[in-house]
């Protein structure tokens, strides 16, 4: 398989997954993106457009905070999942629905999930 049909078929199943889901101000939708280097999550209401707020691999925070554990991927998965439920716990959000960008619900995607309800949200 060749990495361009890889990657649409990606897409495809999210945009399939997509059709299915919608955030809203009160139940945000939270996007997951991964790249082969770093993870990418953000709350988005569908409704206005707009994202509520973000967390991210590349920001220095995150990068500080995991330096004392194994800096895998998969841990730094899990700090962007807690981080990003941290913020959301700050403007009022308890409640989400995850969207795993077409990916499969495993590994670095399940350590976002997992890091998120460990810091409050439910999905």
């Amino acid at each position: 398989m060749s990495a361009s049909n890889g990657k649409m078929r990606r897409v495809v199943r999210h945009n399939r997954l997509r059709s299915k889901i919608s955030g809203t101000a009160k139940r945000p939708r939270l996007a997951v993106f991964r790249s082969i280097s770093h993870i990418y999550a953000q709350l988005i209401d569908d409704v206005e457009g707009s994202t509520i707020t973000a967390a991210s691999s590349l920001e220095n925070e995150l990068k500080d905070k995991d330096k004392d554990k194994d800096s895998g991927k998969i841990s730094i998965s899990k700090v962007v999942g807690e981080s990003i439920g941290r913020r959301a716990a700050e403007k009022g959000i308890s409640e989400i629905v995850f969207d795993r960008g077409g990916y499969k619900y495993h590994g670095r995607i399940k350590a976002v999930a997992e890091g998120a309800r460990e810091a409050g949200l439910k999905f």
